[in-house]
């Protein structure tokens, strides 16, 4: 399994090209950390709210980017493995020097204007993913420049997935996969859930270490919810301290990237043999998981996914019981674009991908989620392979 190469750089691109040829604007400007790592293959290591950074695609002629000296060796280490998309980068200092030698974070908006006037860019007109200062700043100094905030039409850009993407998120995917099943062997009454969660995320990063040697992963989170707690999405609040119960519902949540891309892989689990009620909570969900995944068909609408599991909800009589929609995108951020799947009626395209997650929240009770990531296409491709059995969801 290896990075995205530049084929994914030229689909990329071409796409950024198409873009600006539609809206009339002779580059496009990212300033936050997904896009950043959209156009450049760099993953940034600083909050662009605390150290702006901006890259510049122009329609013609090379990428560049203004960037903190923070990063400097950080650019360099990716540099020497040959995956970073740029042609040029600009470093400024953001602490004084008795001697001159970067320019001081003031006079970054200087910087930029320097780096688009040299770039013949200091009349152009520019579509960013916001309304970034740091080009407001530059615009101060150059008159003639226009910019265009297009937020809605940079983030089409990241709808479909290249091939090379799809790969790598079906090689996490199986990894989740085998996370899931160690939890299965781990979940037990009287366990601390913190602990379970990071002993499970250990596990993670050794099999990672093993499938993927040398490449960018990290894990957003491992994590438990038992018991009453797992009927709030997002817990109660007091995870510290709690244990798993004998008879208690957990929700789970693997949520890892590697190089880039995100997967998800979420599932309910009984400690111990559920009763009546957990059953049909948990069959309820399973099988509106199945039916979210089903719909994420080429051509059927983006709202079918929700629509699909809300019907098998609401025949089941369980309605009350969601609180949020069926899923979202999943890509360079684990919230993906487009972010508004339940209400969003323009047609799925092929290499979308998609988390299927109707959830049931039975206050008292527990929840009932499973999350499958899947693929769109003329038969939809469900990458998450957790089985979803009530036997196989039974511990102990």
């Amino acid at each position: 399994m290896a990075r995205l190469t530049t084929a994914v750089r030229d689909a990329r691109h071409a796409g950024m090209r198409e873009l600006m040829d539609r809206l009339g604007v002779d580059a496009l400007a990212f300033g936050t950390p997904d896009f950043f790592q959209y156009a450049t293959n760099f993953q940034l290591d600083v909050w662009p709210w605390e150290r702006p950074v901006l890259v510049v695609v122009p329609r013609e002629g090379r990428t560049f980017a203004i960037m903190n000296e923070l990063s400097t060796n950080h650019m360099r280490f990716a540099v020497s493995k040959g995956e970073v998309w740029l042609d040029e980068v600009v470093y400024y200092s953001e602490h004084p020097r008795v001697r001159s030698r970067l320019p001081l974070l003031p006079q970054l908006g200087s910087a930029l204007a320097a780096c688009l006037q040299a770039h013949g860019l200091d009349r152009a007109r520019i579509a960013t993913d916001g309304n970034l200062g740091l080009l407001a700043d530059a615009q101060r100094l150059l008159p003639g420049l226009t910019v265009q905030p297009q937020v809605a039409a940079v983030r089409s850009l990241r709808w479909v997935k290249h091939a090379e993407e799809l790969a790598v998120m079906r090689d996490l995917a199986a990894l989740t996969d085998w996370v899931q099943d160690r939890y299965r062997e781990n979940i037990r009454p009287g366990r601390l859930v913190q602990e379970l969660d990071h002993a499970m995320a250990g596990l993670m990063v050794e099999e990672a270490a093993r499938r993927f040697p040398g490449e960018d992963f990290d894990i957003l989170r491992c994590w438990t919810l038992t018991g009453p707690a797992s009927a709030s999405p997002h817990g109660d609040g007091a995870a510290c301290g709690a244990r798993i119960a004998a008879g208690d519902t957990l929700v789970n949540l693997v949520l890892p990237r590697l190089n880039g891309l995100y997967v998800e892989n979420e599932r309910t689990w009984f400690c111990g043999t559920p009763n009546a009620e957990q059953a049909r909570f948990y069959t309820v969900a399973a099988q509106a998981t199945d039916a979210a995944a089903a719909a994420a068909v080429t051509g059927a609408r983006v709202c079918d996914i929700d629509a699909a599991a809300q019907a098998v909800i609401e025949d089941a009589g369980c309605g009350e019981y969601v609180f949020h929609r069926t899923g979202h995108a999943v890509g360079l951020m684990l919230h993906e674009y487009p972010e508004d799947m339940a209400f969003n009626t323009r047609a799925l395209l092929a290499g979308e991908v998609y988390s299927a997650e109707p959830g049931l929240y039975v206050y008292g009770l527990g929840g009932f989620r499973l999350d499958d990531t899947v693929i769109v296409g003329d038969e939809p491709e469900v990458i998450v392979r957790t089985p979803k059995t009530l036997e196989y969801a039974t511990v102990g």
